[in-house]
C-alpha cells in the first residue's frame, strides 16, 4: 500500500497480478482494498491459478489460524492465460494443478472425469489439445458454479470438495510441505472415504478417484503433521458454522452433496487413515473383517 501511494496510483490505476495463485491473491487483495477497489488483471502463470484461484473472484491471504481467513470478493476486469508459458513448469507444478483439475469432474462431470482417466498420458504431457481442453473445461465449470452463487451462499460451496481437510493439512504442515493441489488431492480421497463411511458413495466409486489422484503422481498420504490437530483445525473453517463442519460429500462421480451430521468417529478415523500408506491400509481392513 505504502509504494502504491509514493507511486501515485490512482481509483483508475489498474493492478496487475503476473504469477502463481500467490500472488494472484495478494495482489487481489491489495485491489479490493486500495482506495475500496482499483481495476484488477490476472495473468497467472501456472496451471493451478489458470484453472482456479485466478476464476472465481475469491481474494484472500493466510492467518496463523487458518488459511485464507483475511480477504475480499473481487473479479478481475480480465484474465489473460498463455498456456505456452505451462511447459517452463516443473512436473510437481502441473500435478498440482492437476488436483483441482480432478475436482471438477467428481463435483460436476462425469464425462471430464473419464476423459482425465482415458488421456492420462496427454495430460501429463501438457500437450496443446489436451491442455486447452481440460483448462477450458475446469474454468466453464467453476464460471458456472459462481455465476449462480459469487459469494458462496449455497451452490458455489461444492467447489470445496476435498479443502476442508486440504486447509486443516496446509496449516499443520505450516504451508510449505504441500502445494495446494497436493493438499486438496489427499483432503478428496478423505472426503471420498468419508462419502463412503456415511453410505452415499460406492466403495468402487471411491477407488476410482483414488487411482486418478495417484495416477497424476499426486501423493495419497500425509506426512509430518499430527491428526488431532488436523481434526481440531477444521473447525477454524470458513465452512464450519456454529460449530457444524458443512462437509462437501460426493454421491456419485459428477454429483456432490453438502452435509453437516458427520459422526465425529467417522471424520476422525478417516483423517488417520490418510497417514496410512493404501497398500498397509488395505491389509489393516482386510484383517479387521
Amino acid at each position: 500500500y505504502t509504494r502504491a501511494i509514493e507511486l501515485g496510483l490512482d481509483r483508475k490505476s489498474p493492478i496487475f497480478a503476473l504469477g502463481g495463485g500467490v500472488v494472484g491473491d495478494l495482489a487481489g487483495f491489495v485491489a479490493a482494498t486500495y482506495m475500496r477497489g482499483v481495476p484488477f488483471v490476472q495473468l497467472p502463470t501456472t496451471l493451478l491459478a489458470q484453472v482456479d484461484s485466478s476464476v472465481g473472484g475469491k481474494v484472500a491471504v493466510n492467518h496463523a489460524l487458518g488459511k485464507n481467513l483475511i480477504g475480499a470478493f473481487y473479479q478481475p476486469d480480465a484474465v489473460i492465460m498463455e498456456l505456452d508459458r505451462l511447459r517452463t513448469l516443473p512436473a510437481r507444478e502441473i500435478a498440482t494443478g492437476l488436483g483441482e483439475i480432478i475436482k471438477y469432474g467428481i463435483i460436476a462431470d462425469t464425462e471430464f472425469f473419464t476423459w482425465l482417466e482415458q488421456h492420462r498420458d496427454d495430460v501429463l504431457a501438457l500437450t496443446p489439445a489436451a491442455a486447452s481442453y481440460m483448462i477450458a473445461r475446469s474454468c466453464e465449470i467453476k464460471a458456472d458454479v459462481v455465476r449462480q452463487d459469487e459469494r458462496e451462499g449455497g451452490l458455489r460451496r461444492i467447489l470445496n470438495f476435498g479443502h476442508t481437510i486440504a486447509h486443516a493439512i496446509e496449516k499443520e504442515t505450516g504451508y510449505t510441505r504441500y502445494r495446494h493441489g497436493e493438499a486438496v488431492a489427499i483432503g478428496m480421497i478423505g472426503a471420498a472415504r468419508i462419502s463412503t463411511a456415511m453410505g452415499i458413495l460406492p466403495a468402487e466409486t471411491c477407488e476410482r478417484i483414488e487411482r486418478l489422484i495417484a495416477s497424476m503422481g499426486l501423493p495419497c498420504t500425509v506426512k509430518d503433521a499430527s491428526p488431532d490437530a488436523m481434526y481440531d483445525d477444521l473447525f477454524h473453517d470458513k465452512k464450519t458454522v456454529g460449530g457444524r463442519i458443512h462437509w462437501v460429500l460426493a454421491e456419485d462421480i459428477g454429483r456432490v452433496c453438502v452435509r453437516s451430521d458427520v459422526p465425529e468417529e467417522i471424520v476422525r478415523e478417516n483423517i488417520l487413515g490418510l497417514f496410512t500408506p493404501p497398500l498397509l491400509r488395505k491389509a489393516c481392513n482386510e484383517t479387521k473383517q
